[in-house]
């Protein structure tokens, strides 16, 4: 699957949006436009060997419509894992990439370290000489985060069963009677 080439095509939306100063979807939409006018890419040359396929787009775009439309809150969660540093200190080129994977992380369908070792890749790709390891050490702070959230999510649930207490009941069991 080419996920690995959309993720880098994100990337590069997110990049030239951010320095022109457009509208997020606008450049997508001007991206579309330009891969539907090229030329259909010979498989075997395209980047990583992965053609640019309706799945790979649709994931890419999935990422920058989630960005987009959750922009203030997952720039919110990056804010408060990074130490030292604020956005306008950073390269744009690091931000970017921690921008797409916490929205990987957030909504995408695949583990969350698979987006940490891709966004890893990316940071390493594009960034400087010490931007894998910043991108890794900011998304391990993230996912620490998100995971200590889903725990204590589920520590009412669990203490309420740990006291004895029913849960509450399905309104569907319910309406059928025992």
């Amino acid at each position: 699957m080419g996920r690995r080439r959309a993720r880098e095509l994100a990337f590069r939306t997110l990049f030239q949006s951010e320095r022109g100063g457009q509208p997020l979807l606008e450049v997508w939409r001007s991206v579309r436009q330009e891969l539907a006018e090229e030329p259909e890419e010979d498989p075997a040359e395209a980047a990583y060997g992965e053609p640019l396929t309706p799945a790979t787009l649709a994931f890419a775009e999935g990422l920058l419509k989630s960005y987009d439309a959750d922009r203030e809150r997952l720039d919110a969660e990056l804010a408060e894992s990074i130490t030292g540093w604020t956005f306008t200190q950073m390269s744009q080129t690091d931000l970017n990439v921690l921008r797409l994977a916490v929205t990987e992380m957030r909504y995408g369908d695949d583990a969350p370290e698979v987006a940490i070792e891709m966004a890893v890749r990316l940071a390493k790709k594009f960034g400087g000489d010490e931007s894998g390891r910043f991108v890794n050490g900011v998304l391990a702070k993230v996912l620490r985060r998100l995971n200590d959230a889903a725990q204590d999510e589920a520590r009412p649930a669990a203490d309420a069963q740990a006291e004895g207490e029913a849960p509450d009941p399905d309104p569907d069991k319910a309406a059928d009677g025992p």
